[in-house]
């Protein structure tokens, strides 16, 4: 029936109709911006996930497919999320002497960079006249999405909302994170992971281990840590800075 169609539109028919559609076209924008990004020498304003999240909504667009169709098939890699952070904690094993050493100066950045990307957030929604409802939805934006999400439900805020700020802060801090250590002369690599852990969450740290794996670990304590406390602390916190 299909004989005389080209071997492209078979194959996309065959996607089509079934939940491989998604999987495979997360897997090959993933794969073409990796490509674009080495080619690129590593450039951080072509940040991987932000091209794959671009190629995705523009092949979404042109076919006009709905997107829980397309996650039918990419909740295959998004379940991979869980055992992919818990996996952050291999290279934290080979870097725990270190942290051990570093146990006070860890916990003092750790409540800083908490309370700041509260604060700051929540601040700058209120002066620019924004809602109570939005201020509660960027309020945890500095850590991962999963707890990002059930915090802002937690303050009344909008989850769905809160995870697109969740990624461009991520995204972010991924580009311009590496320009801000250099121009503050910052050079240690547990400094420069641990900050973009907190700030940027698990995309920063991917970016981090990009850099050097040393990075990438304290990186992956910090978002873990910023998670935990952010959790317990923006319930707190942002009442305090917006009554209703």
């Amino acid at each position: 029936m299909l004989t005389n169609v080209p071997d492209f539109f078979k194959l996309w028919v065959y996607l089509s109709a079934s939940p491989l559609l998604g999987l495979t076209l997360t897997i090959c924008a993933y794969v073409t911006a990796l490509w674009i990004f080495n080619r690129s020498r590593y450039s951080p304003l072509v940040n991987p996930v932000a091209v794959s999240i671009l190629i995705i909504v523009l092949v979404l667009k042109a076919a006009k497919m709905p997107y829980q169709e397309y996650f039918s098939g990419a909740q295959f890699v998004h379940f991979l999320l869980g055992p992919a952070t818990v996996a952050l904690a291999i290279p934290l094993a080979r870097q725990l002497p270190k942290a051990k050493h570093l146990f006070y100066p860890v916990l003092a950045g750790l409540v800083a960079g908490s309370c700041t990307a509260i604060i700051s957030a929540v601040s700058s929604v209120m002066l620019l006249g924004g809602s109570y409802q939005l201020a509660m939805s960027i309020a945890p934006k500095s850590v991962t999405t999963p707890i990002a999400m059930a915090v802002s439900e937690k303050l009344g805020g909008l989850p769905s909302l809160t995870a697109v700020m969740v990624i461009a802060t991520g995204i972010t801090g991924a580009i311009i994170g590496n320009a801000i250590f250099n121009l503050m002369r910052i050079e240690s690599h547990q400094i420069r992971g641990f900050s973009l852990g907190v700030a940027a969450h698990g995309i920063g740290t991917a970016r981090a281990f990009q850099v050097s794996s040393e990075m990438g670990a304290f990186s992956g304590l910090a978002m873990g840590l910023n998670g935990v406390l952010t959790a317990f602390l923006a319930p707190w916190l942002v009442p305090l800075l917006v009554p209703q």
